[in-house]
């Protein structure tokens, strides 16, 4: 493993968030708290508790996993997307370096914007409403796990787009209805049975599920369940990486 070349491309990728913190910090940490003045103090205060824990605390896993998947996505696409646009991404492929190594320092980066992020929103949480951690450890796994994994999935999006709406089509039109769909401000337990079979079919419930197990040690979904369906979908992402370096799809083209 060459660990200067990792480094150099892992600090590369931190230096453009340092650069656009306004951006990459400030705006996602706004959007988020806004979610939390209205839905968390405004109108959670009027809502019932949902098994056992207030509204506006019951919402807080939802929407820090909602920024995760879509800050993880976009960071990792466009950090990789950039590189072919500008065309660098001969020198990158041609340098003495692995693609494994690529990946680390590009992946490795990206998740470590998100994790960051996600901390900085569950503090931010804290000036607006009361929650509680019962699982520390569990949580900063899954907040780990999690950005790792779509941090993957965001590598394969900006190898795939081949212009910049592109980036945004999977963050915006299918994840983020998946997560609001997926548990994020209520519990599935409250659909009649149906929709509770048809809700399960989403894959962002089991992050969600499981997340917020940590948190209050209640889920929609045993946490073997959540913790497997992560698991299952790193693996995924993970394959698709090697396959796209394998036949050199949309790299030496």
């Amino acid at each position: 493993m060459n660990f200067y070349s990792v480094r150099a491309i892992y600090l590369f990728e931190m230096a453009r968030t340092w650069r656009t913190l306004l951006q990459s910090v400030a705006t996602p940490v706004i959007s988020t708290s806004l979610y939390f003045v209205v839905f968390g103090s405004a109108i959670g205060s009027r809502m019932v508790d949902i098994d056992g824990v207030s509204y506006g605390a019951f919402i807080i896993p939802g929407l820090i996993m909602l920024t995760l998947l879509m800050q993880s996505i976009s960071n990792a696409s466009f950090g990789i997307y950039m590189p072919k646009f500008s065309g660098t991404i001969y020198e990158v492929l041609s340098a003495p370096i692995s693609y494994v190594e690529i990946v680390v320092g590009y992946v490795g980066a990206a998740a470590t914007k998100s994790v960051v992020l996600g901390l900085i929103i569950l503090v931010t949480a804290t000036f607006f409403v009361d929650y509680r951690i019962e699982h520390p450890i569990w949580m900063f796994s899954f907040l780990v796990l999690t950005s790792i994994t779509f941090s993957f999935l965001g590598f394969v999006i900006g190898i795939w787009a081949d212009g910049f709406e592109k980036l945004q089509i999977v963050p915006m039109m299918i994840v983020t209805p998946l997560v609001f769909l997926g548990g994020t401000f209520y519990s599935i337990d409250m659909l009649p049975s149906f929709w509770q079979g048809v809700t399960l079919l989403n894959p962002v419930v089991y992050l969600v599920s499981g997340f917020r197990w940590s948190f209050y040690g209640v889920s929609d979904v045993h946490i073997a369940v959540s913790t497997g369906m992560t698991f299952g979908f790193l693996v995924l992402f993970v394959g698709l990486v090697w396959w796209i370096f394998k036949t050199g799809y949309k790299l030496k083209s």
